[in-house]
């Protein structure tokens, strides 16, 4: 049954923000949650050296980040579970595949 529309979403300052999709194992969305952290703060540190390459490469994480959990494309309430959790295991590989690239 899928959540209530208020169950998909959270409001911090007057923003409205969507919630990580609940059906993404815990331990999957975990790491996600890591590597979303780490490009966040690869974010500020590229901006505060004024590094757009490494700008460009955290912004990419984050993204990856943030689809894997749901939290941006399709809405995650209107797949079906499988896909939504395929979806998320699928971001993670692509991120933990950036931690093993040397470049």
């Amino acid at each position: 049954m899928p959540a209530e529309p208020d169950d998909h979403f959270f409001v911090v300052d007057g923003r409205r923000w969507r919630r990580t999709d609940p059906t993404i194992p815990d331990d999957v969305a975990a790491a996600l949650r890591s590597h979303l952290g780490r490009g966040r703060n690869a974010v500020k540190r590229a901006k505060r050296d004024g590094d757009e390459a490494a700008l460009a490469e955290a912004r990419h994480r984050n993204g990856l980040a943030k689809h894997g959990l749901g939290e941006r494309g399709p809405e995650w309430w209107t797949r079906p579970e499988d896909e939504r959790v395929d979806d998320a295991r699928r971001a993670l590989c692509e991120l933990d595949a950036l931690d093993e690239d040397p470049s």
